[in-house]
């Protein structure tokens, strides 16, 4: 697997110069990415007419190693970071692409349990939450000075962009018979309402953590948009 030997996976803010959420090692959305990218490689060899055994090989031992590594048992879920002696248990999104990623490190049985998890303790309408409210360093709502904003970023404000992962892997793990619960139809609709808000028809950056969700942080972001549009076209629409 891949060792992040840096501070700076996409959760990298930082409170008076120091990282809030130092997250180096094994980490669970990086090494997801790299299974993710063994599969593409191998499958682009093949396509050239060239051997992919080498990277399928590669992505099979990887694929033990992670689901060995990083499934908490106690938690029904994956670790955050695992580094040596230590596994992060804290509850965080991060682990949802694990199921999400078009090469899927994480299925069946697992990937029910995950999603289950995440709907309960990260799940807004509008995102999921950067860390689980049964944590001890949560922060529900993002406002105030800089410094204390910094430290409410990734520590319980919920991102827009994950919704898109997150409604993907709601259908991969539950099957298309989902489609039709009124949950995951109910998955865009605040979102809908969202775009006569802030900028309007945009989809903000950040939201609170804390109800009643209020939009922060960029009032109209590239990736929110692009994850929103994305499941709703491919998982949603594309599923019925």
């Amino acid at each position: 697997m891949i060792w992040l030997s840096s501070r700076k996976p996409w959760m990298d803010a930082k409170a008076g110069g120091v990282p809030v959420t130092p997250r180096y090692g094994k980490v669970v959305e990086i090494n997801a990415l790299w299974y993710n990218a063994l599969i593409v490689i191998s499958n682009l060899a093949y396509s050239y007419g060239e051997d992919g055994t080498y990277f399928k090989k590669i992505a099979e031992k990887t694929k033990a190693s992670f689901i060995q590594s990083f499934w908490n048992e106690d938690k029904q879920c994956l670790y955050d970071v695992i580094r040596l002696d230590f596994k992060d248990d804290r509850v965080r999104p991060n682990q949802i692409l694990a199921i999400s990623l078009t090469n899927a490190v994480i299925e069946n049985e697992k990937a029910e349990k995950i999603v289950q998890k995440v709907w309960e303790e990260l799940y807004t309408d509008f995102g999921l939450r950067s860390l689980s409210p049964k944590s001890d360093e949560y922060k529900g709502i993002y406002i105030g000075e800089q410094y204390t904003r910094d430290s409410a970023y990734h520590q319980g404000t919920a991102w827009a962009w994950l919704s898109g992962h997150f409604i993907t892997a709601y259908i991969r793990a539950f099957g298309k018979k989902s489609l039709h619960d009124k949950r995951v139809q109910g998955f865009i609709e605040p979102f809908k309402d969202h775009i006569k808000d802030a900028c309007i028809g945009s989809i903000s950056e950040i939201f609170d953590g804390d109800k009643p969700y209020i939009p922060r942080g960029c009032i109209s972001q590239a990736w929110s948009v692009g994850e929103i549009l994305r499941a709703y076209v491919e998982d949603i629409l594309g599923g019925l």
